[in-house]
């Protein structure tokens, strides 16, 4: 009895692409995607590093970040005529954060598309907030690349639609410092503690902010004053902790 043949990396690459139905994610996008470019999207560096170095999503993900960025700046531009661009710009950063594209990813089911390497698989990958915005990201630069700009840029405003309007209600980009809270109670973890220091010239100083949860580090953030180094810094912190939970998952009441 022969043994039996072990797949090419691009045998592979069509045999995961062929395992799942595409056609609930092509219909929640709205678009029609060919299947070179589809599944090109949907595969992620750790697959494509397993079956022989196969070209991976990066590229794409580059386009899509472009697309979304302007897409959502022109927006804003459109529906605040009248506040400063540094209004406008924290609520842009909002809405195309990781956050916010893993957000809108689970809404329409990308996790269960994404092509991984088995270690990526074993460890959660499919849930992971890095994968999933720079797989959303890629899908549209796949967009971009088959339809053009107004195409992807008409599927991004489907998409955000709902985190648009809550940017023009609130008017706010989101308090870090409190979604950090929120997640260590959710996680029973030790309330966040935060230390900064300064560095320059009295009148142009440049503030340095570590976030700790329970005595370990997961966040650091810069800024012009202390309160945006401290915001940067919890946001680097809930990136973290929404990857890897483990890391303080249960501290609550021990002392940091």
């Amino acid at each position: 009895m022969s043994k039996k043949k072990k797949l090419t990396g691009e045998q592979a690459l069509a045999a995961a692409f062929a395992e799942v139905d595409h056609a609930p994610l092509l219909k929640a996008l709205g678009v029609e995607i060919n299947d070179e470019l589809l599944c090109l999207a949907l595969t992620h560096r750790s697959f494509a590093n397993e079956n022989g170095h196969l070209p991976n999503n990066e590229r794409l993900e580059f386009l899509g970040d472009a697309v979304l960025g302007l897409s959502i700046a022109a927006k804003l531009y459109e529906k605040y005529p009248s506040r400063p661009e540094s209004d406008i710009s924290k609520m842009r950063a909002s809405i195309v954060s990781r956050y916010g594209l893993s957000d809108v990813a689970r809404e329409i089911g990308v996790g269960e598309h994404v092509l991984l390497g088995k270690g990526e698989q074993s460890t959660g990958g499919r849930d992971k907030d890095s994968i999933l915005a720079d797989t959303t990201e890629a899908i549209l630069g796949a967009i971009y690349r088959q339809h053009g700009f107004e195409v992807a840029r008409g599927v991004v405003l489907k998409l955000f639609a709902a985190k648009i309007d809550n940017a023009v209600v609130s008017g706010r980009h989101m308090d870090w410092k409190t979604t950090l809270q929120e997640l260590c109670a959710e996680l029973k973890a030790a309330m966040p503690v935060y230390s900064a220091t300064s560095t320059g010239p009295e009148h142009d100083q440049t503030f340095n902010a570590v976030a700790t949860v329970a005595g370990l580090t997961v966040g650091r953030g810069t800024g012009h004053n202390k309160k945006l180094a401290e915001q940067q810094a919890a946001e680097e912190a809930c990136q973290a902790l929404r990857e890897t939970p483990l890391l303080v998952q249960g501290t609550a009441g021990k002392e940091s």
